[in-house]
């Protein structure tokens, strides 16, 4: 079986696939002092509790980040599952031309949905990543990475209102039942959700008129459920979209 793992810089996305089927999944938060020690108890402990036979696990494919971590968790699965991963970086085959200034600069994770999109929904589309920062990714008709958006995160501009004013409490993300808000946490849920929500459909109708033909606009990330729900333009969540565009991208270079 094929473990596969997406380090993010707020939650470390991970699972397992038995041939194309996902088995299992994790999300687990990022944590840049952790030692290779430290994450593999915990690595051994969700195998142990969810009954799953670390012999069973053939292959790693890692996508990252967060470049510190990464030599950390690489060591973690030599050591604890005596595998070295598969990391997506410059170099492996994607099977997806990088029309980028520079190729390299594109977040490994931003090129694993890519791909993983253009595979499971064809045609040119829109992919969106409601991660620390929330990321736009084009890919044209004929299977090419154009390039995207990054904007700040929901998380990151919720914390921006606690940490930078004096009154503002830290809020749960919950749709508010309407949008006008008769108290102070209301009134911020609207701005954040409803806010965010507007992003996206604004900056998803630019892009649509700069991609050749009508691309379909796919939403992944812990958020993507309560901001799909209020956006006019995202029209599938895909939570699993990372990890299967990990699998695929494995599979193409597993010869």
């Amino acid at each position: 079986m094929l473990l596969v793992m997406d380090v993010g810089n707020s939650n470390i996305t991970f699972g397992i696939f038995d041939g194309k089927k996902l088995v299992q999944h994790w999300r687990i938060r990022t944590t840049k002092n952790k030692t290779k020690d430290e994450y593999g108890i915990l690595i051994k402990e969700l195998f142990y509790l969810n009954k799953i036979n670390e012999k069973s696990i053939t292959d790693i494919a890692i996508s990252s980040v967060v470049p510190p971590l990464l030599p950390t968790i690489v060591e973690m699965y030599e050591k604890y599952l005596s595998l070295t991963p598969m990391v997506i970086e410059p170099g492996i085959k994607t099977g997806m031309p990088i029309l980028y200034d520079n190729p390299k600069d594109v977040g490994a994770d931003r090129i694993v949905n890519s791909v993983a999109a253009y595979e499971k929904y064809k045609g040119p589309a829109i992919v969106i990543d409601f991660g620390t920062a929330t990321t736009f990714d084009a890919i044209s008709k004929k299977g090419e990475y154009l390039g995207g958006v990054i904007s700040p995160g929901i998380i990151i501009s919720s914390e921006a209102l606690f940490e930078h004013t004096a009154k503002l409490p830290r809020i749960e993300f919950v749709k508010p039942k309407e949008v006008i808000g008769k108290n102070t946490v209301w009134s911020m849920q609207s701005g954040i959700i409803y806010g965010y929500a507007g992003l996206v459909d604004a900056i998803v109708t630019k892009m649509k008129k700069e991609i050749e033909g009508d691309p379909g606009v796919i939403a992944t990330g812990g958020l993507a459920d309560i901001i799909s729900s209020e956006s006019e333009t995202i029209q599938a969540v895909d939570p699993f979209l990372t990890l299967e565009g990990l699998r695929i991208i494995f599979e193409r270079n597993k010869a």
